[in-house]
């Protein structure tokens, strides 16, 4: 674990594609920066210089110019994503990890697109950040395991979701738009130019692609799906 946790691994065998790799480490907290730099020189990096705040950061990046920046994602003066925007834009080949202390998809994704090479939650092993240090320097982008068993999970429910919007008829979605504007299923007959009849079969079919028990629980499904929009509450 790192030594936010209180324990610092013992270094493992020193890998000389490790030597060659400048290291710069950017984090508000002393003692992790300092528990940082003693485990991965022992691992064989070359530290090359510390920053205690994002815009510190931003200043030695320009300075020192290291082929890898370990970064905090939370920082007093600016955010570390902010900082990895400006660093990219100002040293597009440098290489930049995420270090966060939550596996939060929404970071992850503000990280991505600001340019992060990799994202690592902070109890993550010394060995875990060595990997993720070797990926990224040879141009690939590194994932804490945990984030990226939390990535798979989200894309197979928005899969899932894109099947449902998929299976749910055009005529279906304008019967739930309909009931979602307040409609009794008489007017939704007689705006689409149906019987009731058909509504409710039409109804009955929507409750069993979207799991739900009633017209209620229906739109409330839909529009967490984006299939329909609510102007107003359901009464």
């Amino acid at each position: 674990m790192l030594p936010e946790t209180g324990l610092i691994e013992q270094a493992s065998p020193v890998d000389r594609r490790k030597a060659g790799i400048r290291l710069m480490l950017a984090d508000d907290h002393k003692m992790l920066r300092e528990g940082l730099r003693r485990s991965l020189s022992e691992e064989g990096f070359d530290v090359v210089g510390e920053a205690r705040h994002a815009a510190e950061a931003i200043d030695l990046a320009e300075s020192l110019r290291p082929d890898i920046i370990l970064m905090d994602v939370t920082m007093p003066d600016m955010t570390g994503i902010e900082a990895t925007r400006i660093i990219k834009d100002q040293l597009p080949t440098t290489r930049i990890i995420m270090l966060t202390m939550h596996a939060d998809q929404s970071v992850l994704a503000d990280a991505i697109r600001a340019g992060a090479d990799g994202y690592l939650v902070k109890d993550c092993s010394v060995r875990e950040i060595s990997d993720a240090l070797l990926t990224v320097a040879e141009g690939e982008t590194a994932l804490s395991p945990r984030l990226a068993a939390s990535m798979l999970a989200e894309v197979r429910r928005q899969d899932a979701v894109a099947e449902i919007e998929r299976l749910i008829t055009k005529r279906e979605e304008e019967v739930l738009q309909l009931i979602a504007d307040g409609c009794s299923t008489p007017e939704v007959a007689e705006r689409l130019f149906i019987s009731q009849k058909t509504v409710k079969n039409h109804l009955a079919s929507i409750y069993q692609k979207l799991d739900a028990r009633d017209r209620t629980q229906a739109v409330l499904q839909a529009v967490r799906m984006g299939i329909v929009t609510l102007d107003q509450p359901l009464g």
